[in-house]
């Protein structure tokens, strides 16, 4: 706990978040107070950063939710206004959905195709974006975590779903920067089961080994292909049941 002391009067005291700026944000907002300052966010952070934290951050700006934890407390000890603190967290909170409500990848990703997976040199994802309706687990719990490539990404949907909801996916894909050219996407043509077709040809194609190889599907029949067609030095990761709620 760190004791609050303005001009040898003790005011109380608070934890301090373990980021790597909490520190001097504190002393920053304890200073402005001292000096009979008006404080605002401005006193935290600079005004571009205010922006940015408004859109997608990578890994849901989870140090400044933090840190705006601590100015919010510290607002109730000194008596200044944090209302644009408590605004702007909701605000990052809305945009980044953290992703766990709907959606957990994280514990139903399963190693398919040896017990112990091997050392591997890359990372694939082959998603059937017609199968998930939130699109940021995607990127909260495997793309980022992981470190798998925009190139090494490919995407598959049958036209009638992308007619539906393709304003929505370039919506959710533009919170992080990306469109659909920004991956290997695929628009496919008419037809049973087309867009999961495409997903296992790219697997085909690259003839890949000594990688992590993750396909996001429901298709049973799919996840068999793809363990049929899987090098040995590979590690296959595959869910292994519908994980929406």
């Amino acid at each position: 706990m760190k004791k609050i002391i303005i001009n040898k009067k003790y005011y109380g005291k608070i934890e301090l978040p373990e980021t790597k700026y909490a520190y001097r944000n504190f002393v920053s907002i304890v200073k402005a107070f001292s000096a009979n300052e008006k404080i605002s966010l401005t006193t935290m952070y600079p005004q571009n950063k205010i922006d940015s934290l408004s859109k997608y951050q990578k890994n849901g700006a989870s140090y400044e939710l933090q840190e705006l934890d601590m100015f919010i407390e510290l607002s109730k000890i000194l008596k200044f206004s944090c209302d644009e603190a408590i605004e702007l967290k909701k605000s990052i909170e809305f945009v980044t959905d953290n992703a766990y409500v709907n959606l957990d990848i994280s514990k139903n990703l399963h190693l398919q195709n040896k017990k112990t997976k091997s050392k591997t040199k890359k990372s694939y994802l082959f998603w059937d974006i017609e199968n998930f309706s939130n699109i940021s687990p995607m990127f909260f719990q495997l793309i980022e975590p992981f470190e798998i490539g925009d190139e090494n990404i490919y995407i598959s949907c049958n036209p009638d779903s992308l007619y539906l909801f393709k304003s929505e996916w370039e919506a959710d894909l533009y919170d992080f920067g990306k469109t659909f050219n920004s991956f290997n996407f695929t628009k496919c043509d008419h037809g049973k089961n087309v867009a999961d077709g495409v997903l296992l040809k790219n697997f085909k194609d690259l003839k890949l080994q000594n990688a992590d190889v993750y396909v996001m599907t429901y298709d049973r029949d799919l996840k068999d292909r793809f363990r049929q067609s899987c090098h040995e030095s590979n590690n296959l990761y595959l869910l292994e049941r519908k994980i929406l709620n």
